[in-house]
């Protein structure tokens, strides 16, 4: 929560006129100015608690033999960074998050917790802003926009309205996340109406998704009181969304990397700066060991020929000035709350101390203020509601001894359209086929225990496993079992359900590889270094065997997504996603 500036007006004005001593001063800071873009020398900053209180030459006013003084060494010194739209409701629990965002230098996190959401409603969302309070890092929550994805097919859960007002009322609730389905704006979807009416009517912030919309209904969009995108992929898509007066988040995270597609052209074309952002839109453990977080952003777009402080101010000072919490946060100034980065180098950009609200929380790459993981309630570590799963479970019936199916083809680990294959059948079941790449793959409702499922044919995939199952798909969270025969997709399903989530790769009988998911099914309650390792082992597994696509675990996640093209799969039906009609398995 952002502490009152209210509340410290007194006693900040009291420091600054040196009627009141400091508790911290920084000096000879080389600052970089996100309001002049410059970068001053020999600069002394005073803050008082959580917020600086003066920024100057001389702060030797607000010392006292109790002060701490600290003497950077003409080191840069710059806002903390903020990510202005990423799911932290993915793999590990906040706290876990926080430690390695934190090395980074990313001091905010606005967070969209749509797939906790999807599993267990407001009472999850509930649960999940209690994992992200009382840590070293700000994270700022928004009310999932996109749930459900289409309610012809969707079961998740989502909000009701009065939950909705229920939630805003949360100081570090800011508004409403990506409204994905833009289909429902253009097409003045009820529920969705309503809910940006309560939005705007609260001066609450909405976020958008835009991707594949243009001209007239793109216009509709922004109407509706919708002003921001990280969907855009090239430059022509950024400049036709800031015209219409959005604010730009470009997106370099897990799912896609946008930065050297779009910097180049901004650059050359002298767009204006004010209203972009850099933002990740979900990073996984081993992207986040590679390259870093926001200050990945930073260094990229340097080397793409962005001037360094230009570089920081996207990542910090436009991201608060969006969510209008500038007065607070984004920059270095009297008044501001103390989040404060070190740094070295412009260009390499690796802070070595982060302080946020005026305490130490990162020194030379170590975390120096403990961080607490909260204890789970035991109902969010019980979300997989199946009944025990027999071979039978995964059978497709057929009295031909030849069938054509239709199948799902996986153009990339996301992207999918309609197939069809010609199959077997023994004893009346319909046999998949390594020799085509055609595999068997089921949804199966786990939230509501109804035992609802659906048995559909996938092509493509290319490993040679005998079964690869999830509980965390996009937003239906059904569980997901892919295989090859239907010993092992029982062995992956029941393994899950007696795990209480998860992800899995089973052969010949034998647990290949899994990455436990206790909390609602999507988030591991384990440390980040052992889900980082069995997260690795899903993928190289599967690629070892043969998998064609490098990020295997994307599959399970995006096969129920119904917002993206051609063909999904949920416990409700094979969708044709355009057409929106359902699809016959057997052609």
């Amino acid at each position: 929560m952002v502490g009152s500036l209210a509340n410290s007006i007194i006693t900040l004005n009291s420091v600054a006129l040196g009627n009141k001593k400091a508790d911290l001063v920084l000096k000879n800071c080389s600052l970089v100015s996100v309001y002049t873009r410059e970068i001053i020398p020999k600069m002394q900053i005073a803050i008082l608690g959580d917020r600086v209180a003066y920024v100057g030459d001389d702060a030797s006013h607000s010392i006292c033999p109790k002060t701490v003084v600290f003497d950077v060494k003409d080191k840069y010194v710059c806002p903390g960074l903020a990510d202005p739209h990423t799911h932290i409701d993915q793999f590990i629990l906040p706290s876990e998050l926080a430690k390695k965002s934190l090395l980074c230098g990313v001091t905010s996190l606005f967070s969209d917790p749509i797939d906790i959401v999807s599993v267990a409603g407001y009472k999850g969302f509930e649960e999940f802003l209690k994992q992200g309070q009382q840590l070293p890092i700000r994270i700022f929550q928004v009310i999932p926009g996109g749930l459900p994805v289409d309610r012809k097919f969707s079961k998740s859960k989502s909000l009701s309205l009065l939950e909705e007002k229920k939630a805003i009322k949360d100081p570090n609730v800011l508004g409403m996340g990506e409204v994905f389905s833009w289909t429902k704006v253009t097409l003045q979807d009820s529920k969705t109406m309503k809910s940006l009416s309560t939005m705007l009517d609260n001066g609450c912030i909405i976020n958008g998704h835009t991707a594949g919309v243009s001209g007239k209904k793109l216009n509709a969009y922004v109407s509706s009181g919708i002003l921001s995108c990280h969907e855009p992929t090239n430059f022509d898509q950024v400049l036709e969304r800031l015209r219409l007066g959005m604010w730009i988040m470009i997106r370099e995270g897990s799912i896609r990397r946008d930065l050297k597609e779009i910097i180049p052209k901004i650059l050359s074309n002298e767009t204006y700066l004010d209203r972009l952002m850099f933002c990740s839109d979900g990073i996984d453990p081993l992207d986040i060991v590679k390259y870093g977080h926001i200050d990945h952003c930073i260094r990229e777009s340097i080397k793409l020929g962005m001037e360094p402080i230009d570089s920081i101010t996207l990542a910090s000072k436009n991201c608060f000035d969006y969510y209008n919490l500038g007065k607070d946060l984004g920059g270095i100034a009297p008044g501001k709350l103390a989040d404060i980065l070190i740094f070295n180098d412009l260009k390499s950009f690796k802070p070595s101390k982060v302080f946020v609200g005026g305490k130490l929380v990162v020194s030379n790459g170590s975390i120096v203020k403990p961080i607490k993981k909260k204890v789970s309630p035991s109902w969010i570590k019980n979300t997989v509601k199946t009944k025990k799963f027999s071979d039978k479970d995964f059978q497709i019936k057929s009295k031909k001894d030849e069938v054509q199916v239709n199948t799902i083809f996986m153009q990339t680990e996301i992207i999918t359209k309609l197939g069809s294959a010609q199959l077997s059948t023994s004893d009346g079941d319909i046999l998949s086929s390594i020799e085509k790449d055609v595999w068997k793959v089921a949804a199966f409702d786990r939230i509501y225990n109804t035992n609802k499922h659906v048995i559909g044919f996938l092509e493509n995939f290319g490993a040679e496993i005998g079964a690869f199952a999830s509980t965390w798909s996009f937003h239906e969270n059904d569980l997901i079992v892919i295989g090859s025969n239907d010993s092992d997709m029982t062995i992956a399903a029941n393994f899950l359900r007696k795990n209480q989530g998860g992800i899995v790769v089973v052969k010949s009988g034998e647990i290949k590889a899994s990455l436990p998911l206790k909390f609602g099914g999507i988030i591991s309650t384990d440390s980040f270094e052992k889900v980082s390792i069995n997260f690795e082992k899903i993928n190289t597994t599967l690629i070892d065997a043969g998998c064609k696509f490098s990020r295997p675990h994307l599959i399970p996640l995006f096969l129920p997504f119904l917002a993206l093209p051609s063909v999904r799969i949920l416990s409700s039906g094979i969708v044709d996603v355009k057409k929106r009609l359902l699809i016959d398995p057997i052609n």
